[in-house]
């Protein structure tokens, strides 16, 4: 049952046969004139940018200091303007369905009455709230920043590996490893005509503002609410909101008083309209979730159900990224768009359903096995780098709890030239566009790419080892 069609490597600068894609062919040529020495200096030279800068990535539970510095690789990914293009468009298409399901499955919840989707799959599954019935939110959207996990497999091979619609990061990233970029190498940039990135958080502010609440009289006033310095992503919080000139607030600095949301200023109360909001759903408002939360904003449910404010993403958007609803967004697309896929999912097993699990329990060796909850590269199983014991114990996990789980065939990620101890060698990847939905839906040109930098890894997060490139997506000419 296992897909075939994903293993072989391909290698997105070289053909294989020694020669260089058309793309590369200036990239090339560039790392033929630059010497090793000057290539290694160049990379001291980003850390100590991005040290000094603060942008740091918190992983905790390992001991010794959390706060890191992502890994950066100094040489671009770069993607012609025609297969982004297509990208583009998928990506839009995706996340119009996303939104359509959302608001469908906390509406008249058509899709569960076709039977394309089970409904205990949906109305039981931990991510679904149903304080979200009935709730009316500006233009049906509810996953106004959106990142999708892509991996490339071939020359027009794209697939789309995993939906993020609650509160996606590493958009500060991409805009830092842009700038960084062009500041270390500007001949090599000079050489290619680039889309630029960096109207990414005029675009952002945009799509905030035009999802204003319906009881919204002023210009609404946007803030971005952070769980604290103390949250893995606090770096690109602070970034957002002084790139989008909004104030960075926290739970205690906001309270409700009549179903109206206020912050706390020197000059006195003022209303906020569009909270983005980087605290999961839990933690929001302690009167109807997570009693204990001291992060949230006790009234903040009740003001949203009222009209008057919005919350992007949405609180239960996170339906949309679950790894058992990932196996139905093409049919989501053809039920709610009439359309086919543009991009088509990696094959993937759901070990509820009883022929499925049997072949994933028989094959745990050449799976990857997830959590259908799980994101950062954590609580799965990576089968063909596993040892048997390893695989002995995650198969008893998966025995306890079927319908937590979803597997897929091992993907020879696209590999791209990267700069390591040794030299230039390719290394996989993967990417994360960003797509931005409100009055329209935008995609910045480019995106996250994430490197898994010990040779053979397939592991990309940075949590877990990974790093980060700069992502040019061309211009036509």
């Amino acid at each position: 049952m296992a897909s075939d069609i994903l293993t072989a490597i391909f290698d997105e600068m070289g053909s294989g046969q020694g020669s260089v894609r058309p793309a590369y062919r200036k990239l090339s040529e560039w790392l033929a004139e630059t010497p090793p020495n000057m290539l290694a200096l160049r990379r001291d030279e980003a850390e100590t940018f991005f040290r000094r800068t603060g942008i740091t990535f918190a992983v905790y539970g390992e001991g010794g200091d959390p706060e890191r510095i992502i890994p950066f690789d100094i040489i671009p990914r770069i993607i012609e303007a025609q297969e982004w293009k297509r990208i583009s468009s998928g990506l839009v298409q995706r996340v119009r369905a996303l939104n359509a399901f959302i608001a469908d499955v906390y509406g008249k919840q058509e899709i569960l009455k076709a039977g394309l989707i089970p409904g205990n799959q949906v109305l039981m599954n931990a991510t679904y709230r149903h304080e979200m019935q009935g709730v009316s939110v500006p233009r049906d959207i509810y996953t106004h920043i959106a990142g999708i996990d892509m991996v490339r497999v071939g020359p027009d091979e794209f697939y789309v590996l995993e939906d993020n619609c609650r509160t996606p990061s590493g958009v500060s990233y991409m805009l830092e490893n842009r700038e960084i970029t062009m500041r270390l190498f500007p001949d090599l940039f000079s050489r290619y005509n680039v889309a630029p990135v960096d109207h990414y958080c005029d675009d952002l502010l945009y799509t905030l503002s035009s999802v204003a609440p319906r009881n919204c009289e002023n210009e609404p006033t946007v803030a971005l609410l952070t769980p604290g310095i103390y949250n893995s992503a606090y770096y690109e919080h602070s970034f957002l909101a002084d790139q989008m000139g909004i104030e960075l607030v926290e739970g205690p600095d906001l309270y409700v008083k009549d179903d109206i949301v206020y912050m706390r200023t020197t000059e006195g109360p003022r209303r906020v309209d569009v909270l983005y909001r980087r605290l999961d759903d839990e933690f929001i408002d302690p009167l109807v979730f997570n009693p204990e939360s001291v992060l949230g904003v006790p009234g903040l449910m009740s003001a949203y159900r009222a009209g008057n404010i919005n919350l992007a993403n949405a609180v239960g958007s996170g339906i949309a990224d679950d790894k058992a609803t990932y196996v139905y967004v093409p049919e989501m697309i053809q039920f709610y768009l009439g359309e086919k896929p543009i991009l088509r999912n990696v094959p993937t097993f759901q070990c509820n359903k009883p022929d499925e699990y049997k072949y994933v329990m028989e094959n745990l060796h050449e799976l990857v096995v997830k959590e259908v909850h799980g994101s950062g590269g954590y609580g799965m199983l990576i089968g063909p780098k596993s040892t048997k014991a390893e695989r002995d114990e995650y198969a008893l996990r998966v025995k306890a709890q079927p319908d937590q789980f979803i597997a897929q065939p091992t993907l020879a990620l696209s590999t791209c030239p990267t700069f390591v101890d040794d030299g230039v060698a390719p290394r996989h990847v993967d990417l994360r566009p960003f797509v931005l939905a409100g009055s329209e839906i935008r995609v910045v040109p480019g995106g996250l790419t994430r490197v898994a930098l010990r040779e053979g890894s397939l592991v990309v997060n940075s949590s877990q080892g990974g790093g980060t490139k700069d992502t040019w997506v061309l211009n036509e000419k």
